[in-house]
């Protein structure tokens, strides 16, 4: 009883509900999970070696037949900045001496690596049904070879412009990312976090604007959700906090208490973590160096200088320096199993749909 089937047809599956791909909870148990459960499987491969994507790829497509989502990233690699980077470890140096670290000691580069030839070549040769991008799309060449493979390519859209740039480039379908949303913001032609809109807003003024299926995406975990989603124009939800408490999900257990103790008011977008809008729960971090800080170097290179500041944290039982992502939804969500977890949402909004047309 979907109001919209475009997506389900598209993507062959049995519920118009994906996966956020999300960079370290995700994976390929999360993923199987949902796809089971008749949703969209993603895979975040921003943070994966081309072996490792290989092999999740053969993990999932052996324990399901349903679709795969392989999702990246497609930031323009900066050139390497020794003195923003030596800024932000100035910044940091009083929270290394509190922790009795050596703020001198070199830091391990962190690995975000964007969509390029190489992964490109990985897509032909796994034929993903569904390829999806953040912060825009890549090079006309590289998404030509990605449609010429048979993927359908979605991508986030935090403003209509965006959204209108995303469809004149060939996407078969546009994630309309709320300010509600968990994780990395995918803003690609703008870069005010101020202006961002809410999901209530930006989703009817995406599907006015183009022609292609629009998916929701932020502030979205339980039925009520979806069926306000498909009531503004979506043809799908795109739902990561709640699948965050399923026991699939690689969520570390502070990131968990965190999530637990979640609340509408206690999460911000921030850039301390990695040098883009990100929304987390707030922390020691946040509260005192950001939320927003001028001092972080470009993505993705603020993580390094943070790492060894989480490790030591974390092995002390404190998430000070730690990325807790989450949208503003948690208080919503329930642990359960990822494929239980999607069919309930399907059953559920299904339910609430027939219950509203009488």
């Amino acid at each position: 009883m979907w109001p919209d089937k475009r997506i389900c047809q598209m993507f062959n599956i049995e519920h118009p509900i994906i996966l956020a791909p999300m960079a370290g909870p995700g994976g390929a148990e999360l993923a199987t999970g949902v796809a089971q459960g008749g949703g969209l499987a993603s895979l975040p491969c921003a943070m994966l070696s081309i072996a490792r994507i290989r092999k999740d790829v053969s993990i999932i497509r052996h324990h399901s037949n349903k679709a795969i989502n392989l999702n990246f990233f497609t930031h323009a690699p900066q050139p390497h900045d020794n003195a923003g980077e030596a800024k932000w470890k100035t910044r940091l140096t009083p929270y290394y001496e509190e922790l009795g670290l050596d703020p001198d000691k070199p830091v391990d580069a962190v690995n975000r690596a964007p969509f390029d030839e190489q992964t490109c070549s990985l897509v032909e040769e796994l034929g993903p049904e569904v390829v999806s991008f953040h912060f825009g799309l890549p090079n006309e060449h590289l998404m030509q070879r990605v449609k010429d493979a048979g993927c359908k390519v979605i991508a986030s859209a935090t403003t209509v412009e965006e959204a209108r740039n995303l469809q004149s480039r060939g996407c078969d379908a546009i994630i309309a990312q709320g300010v509600e949303a968990g994780g990395h913001r995918g803003m690609f032609l703008t870069d005010n976090v101020a202006s961002q809109s809410g999901t209530m807003a930006l989703l009817p003024q995406v599907v006015d604007s183009v022609e292609v299926p629009v998916i929701a995406a932020g502030g979205i975990s339980d039925e009520r959700g979806i069926v306000a989603a498909f009531a503004l124009g979506a043809a799908a939800v795109q739902i990561g906090t709640a699948y965050l408490f399923c026991p699939e999900a690689n969520v570390p257990p502070l990131h968990r208490a965190a999530l637990n103790n979640a609340r509408d008011d206690n999460t911000t977008l921030t850039n301390v973590f990695s040098g883009r809008p990100a929304r987390s729960i707030f922390n020691r971090v946040i509260r005192e160096v950001g939320p927003i800080s001028a001092d972080t170097p470009p993505f993705p290179t603020a993580g390094a200088a943070l790492a060894p500041l989480k490790a030591v944290a974390e092995a002390q039982g404190s998430s000070d320096f730690s990325s807790l992502w989450s949208g503003q939804a948690a208080s919503l969500a329930r642990e359960m199993p990822a494929a239980e977890l999607t069919e309930k949402l399907a059953r559920k909004a299904q339910e609430l749909l027939r219950k509203l047309a009488g």
